[in-house]
């Protein structure tokens, strides 16, 4: 699909008429803040209005007329600003529960960057996939996107489908794994340079526009750090529970102690399923028995000892899992039985707290 321009996304709001007063969104002036990202379109709507069906009609013509005149399959994201008079709204049913397929959903987190998170995250969500679970991956680093290079997915994106009147983001599935991430709908070529909001919004998005179907697991590979996204995603989500991933030196650990406080906090009260210990330890291919502690010993376990948390275990540093998450085929899918016996073990020790 061509590049898809701003003008070409006025042009085709040009044809949505205002119910109200029976001109078109472009020339009222209506349409604001447009973000084109490969396959994914997001604008605001400038309605002060209390009748929700006056919004869903604008949003649901929005929607269609630029999947018939720009491209069927692309992703749309409708916001709205102006504030809505006081009048309250009718009592209406209950909407249906976020993520009502999903019955574990597994935040994994990491106080800062450069811990493997990813990694984990991806090979994580394998090895629950290899006891014959169904499972998801949510890619929720939305300025880091990993999980298109991990899984060998880079350049394909996801497709839409009806569901009740709906559209819906359909996730891929590789290697038994449905996925779906941000690096999916945008140019990896070009930055994610989106305000908070805006990247909330995406998150959102993730949760209430994507198919996952039933799944016995979610992944949620979670962007690093303490900041607006998670406060959305854990606000939003059901989440059972959350992996901390932390390397075993201290400056790590000192990120760690962060992302335990802010799933303790009230407004969250996220448990806590653990903490499991990145880059243990080195292991050369020629000698698999030997372990070199490059980044300190065991700073993981006393962590998780002083916070009274589960120690899910202990990833070594091998080269196998770089190269792997470097050629699309993470080290789960590996001939390794060493480390993906670490991968079992970690696996099996979150089973058990979720449990």
């Amino acid at each position: 699909m061509a590049e898809i321009t701003r003008e070409q996304i006025l042009d085709a709001l040009s044809n949505v008429q205002d119910p109200t007063e029976g001109k078109d969104i472009v020339s009222l002036n209506k349409v604001g803040d447009i973000v084109v990202e490969k396959y994914y379109i997001s604008f605001t709507l400038d309605y002060a209005t209390n009748a929700g069906t006056v919004r869903d009609e604008v949003k649901m013509a929005c929607i269609s007329t630029l999947r018939r005149l720009i491209d069927k399959n692309v992703v749309v994201r409708v916001n709205f600003s102006g504030k809505p008079a006081a009048a309250a709204k009718p009592l209406q049913d209950a909407p249906p529960r976020v993520l009502g397929g999903v019955r574990n959903t597994i935040a994994v987190f990491s106080g800062k960057g450069g811990v493997g998170k990813s990694t984990v995250a991806a090979n994580l969500a394998l090895a629950l996939a290899e006891t014959g679970a169904s499972v998801g991956l949510m890619d929720a680093d939305i300025y880091g996107p990993s999980v298109p290079i991990m899984f060998g997915v880079r350049g394909e994106r996801p497709m839409m489908k009806d569901v009740n009147g709906k559209g819906m983001i359909v996730p891929l599935e590789k290697y038994g794994i449905r996925l779906m991430s941000i690096g999916l709908l945008v140019d990896e070529k070009n930055a994610v340079v989106w305000r908070g909001p805006m990247a909330s919004s995406a998150i959102k998005q993730f949760i209430t526009d994507v198919d996952w179907g039933d799944l016995d697991y979610l992944v949620i590979d979670m962007p690093p750090g303490t900041g607006d996204i998670h406060l959305t995603l854990l606000q939003t989500v059901p989440v059972t529970g959350a992996v901390i991933v932390s390397t075993p030196q201290d400056v790590a650990l000192a990120d760690a102690k962060k992302g335990i406080a802010m799933f303790g906090q009230a407004q969250l009260n996220v448990k806590v399923l653990g903490l499991v210990e990145n880059m243990s330890y080195f292991t050369p291919a020629e000698l698999p028995e030997n372990k070199y502690y490059i980044f300190g010993k065991e700073g993981g376990k006393r962590l998780a000892d002083e916070y009274d948390l589960p120690f899910l275990g202990q990833i070594p540093l091998v080269q196998g899992i770089r190269e792997g998450g470097d050629r699309g085929r993470p080290i789960m899918i590996s001939d390794d039985e060493i480390t993906k016996e670490a991968f079992r073990v970690f696996a099996k020790e979150v089973v058990k707290q979720l449990s």
